[in-house]
């Protein structure tokens, strides 16, 4: 037998069978799901700004607005919430030795998810039935629970991930976990400053969409005050979005160096300790060297210490065996910081074309331009989270839990991989056709779904009867 197929079979050996399943559905089931929880974060304020406007600036438009977007939050808040419930069960399916020693470590900020998840829920509800039965201010009132819900519902996720890279809020004495205080765990050290990087991308994740929405129908020529309305009140929360976001993350990788010192060796594509370090754009590390990347002198340690020239750290001082897999984290990085850099440039281009007096939404190249920004701001959200996520690698709780030793070592999660696929393409194709068929009722001039019975039907066909010959 070969070294290499002797290297095989250890490998093979030492992993169990449930782990790369276990990656890949947790990798789909989340990368499908955060898009749909930037919506539960984003849309609450779009659409209360829309109502308020429609209120007290006796705005039409608005109000219909207002209306619309709670509909498609509706549809994309029900889908969710049967991905958001396919995950909980996945967390102690997928990985029995994390949620096993550390279950009630981590209870309590998924027990105040639910919490947020149903009172959203319920005021989404009051909301989308209010609309002519209460009275104007109290019904834009009934926003506010749904937005506060999102952003608790979003913390307790995130500070769960956060523990993840700094872990807190218990002790390991003789293989067991002890002392646990699931408040030091809930409000760890990164759980702040990683929500608010969550919660700005969700502002710029919908934003630009939304944006993108009105702006593709303004390419095909509904050029209305309410196209108009419509983008621009989700491209000045995604332009917000687009400003903050680079200086939140910043502050969240300051001290990257301290907490993770391979994640950041990796982001930066650096093989060795370098003082001072350059910026690498691009490249790929083979054999051990880092190549094809261009290299600007100082600006890494500058972005990484906050110095010219302080040292950022190699892979030459992580462990082999606690290192990340550099390639997809270094460009998973790369991919999220230049898209961001980009959705700030077409911020940057409209407001300055709009403080000159120029209208840029009778361009047809902005508008595509915005158009393919929504998209763009996904791909950042999947990528960072992909950075991370990848760049904490072999650990799923870093330093404490290996990620091969918190997998199920059951085969039989290639059949439950399948099954989430089949779900989730199952739903992705329904709320495109329920949202597709909404937005040509829209179009069309119908505000609400004919009932196939109730009051209204019954009186039409008694008329009828009563006319007929």
């Amino acid at each position: 037998m070969s070294l290499p197929e002797v290297l095989l079979q250890v490998v093979a050996a030492e992993e169990p069978a449930g782990l790369f399943p276990a990656r890949l559905q947790m990798a789909f089931s989340l990368g499908w799901h955060i898009v749909l929880a930037c919506f539960g974060v984003g849309f609450p304020a779009m659409i209360f700004t829309m109502h308020w406007r429609g209120i007290y600036r006796d705005d039409a438009d608005a109000l219909v607005l207002a209306q619309r977007w709670a509909k498609v939050s509706a549809v994309l808040f029900a889908v969710g919430a049967v991905s958001g419930t396919v995950l909980s069960f996945e967390m102690g399916l997928l990985w029995p030795g994390l949620m096993g020693p550390f279950g009630d470590v981590l209870g309590l900020p998924f027990a105040f998810e639910g919490l947020a998840f149903f009172t959203e829920a319920i005021f989404l509800g009051i909301y989308l039935y209010g609309w002519g039965r209460m009275p104007p201010e109290r019904h834009l009132l009934t926003i506010l629970p749904m937005a506060v819900a999102g952003l608790v519902g979003t913390f307790c996720v995130v500070s769960v991930n956060a523990w993840m890279n700094v872990p807190a809020g218990f002790r390991i004495v003789d293989g067991e976990v002890v002392d646990i205080n699931p408040w030091r765990a809930m409000f760890n050290d990164l759980a702040f400053l990683q929500f608010l990087h969550m919660w700005v991308a969700a502002f710029m994740v919908v934003g630009f969409l939304a944006a993108g929405v009105y702006a593709v129908g303004m390419l095909r020529g509904r050029r209305d005050a309410l196209h108009r309305k419509g983008f621009i009140v989700p491209f000045t929360f995604g332009s917000v979005a687009a400003f903050v976001q680079p200086f939140v993350g910043h502050f969240l990788g300051g001290g990257l160096a301290d907490r993770q010192p391979a994640k950041l060796a990796a982001f930066e594509l650096s093989t060795t300790t370098e003082a001072p370090a350059p910026l690498r754009l691009g490249g790929l590390l083979i054999d051990g060297e880092a190549k094809w990347s261009i290299d600007i002198p100082y600006i890494g340690s500058l972005i990484a210490r906050n110095s010219f020239d302080a040292p950022v750290p190699g892979l030459d001082t992580v462990p082999v065996a606690d290192q990340p897999p550099v390639n997809i984290t270094h460009l998973s990085f790369q991919l999220m910081v230049g898209i961001g850099f980009l959705l700030m440039l077409v911020v940057l281009v409209y407001w300055i074309a709009r403080w000159r007096g120029k209208d840029l939404l009778g361009t047809s190249w902005f508008l595509r331009a915005v158009a393919v920004a929504g998209p763009l701001a996904v791909i950042a959200v999947e990528a960072g989270w992909t950075a991370t996520e990848v760049g904490r690698q072999p650990w799923v709780v870093y330093g404490v839990l290996r990620t091969a030793d918190a997998a199920d070592s059951n085969g039989w999660l290639w059949w439950l991989l399948g099954a989430t696929f089949l779900l989730y393409a199952a739903m992705t194709v329904a709320a495109t056709v329920v949202i597709r068929s909404m937005t040509r009722r829209w179009r069309s001039g119908s505000l609400d779904l004919p009932s196939p019975y109730g009051p209204q039907l019954r009186e039409r066909d008694t008329q009828r009867e009563v006319e007929r010959p």
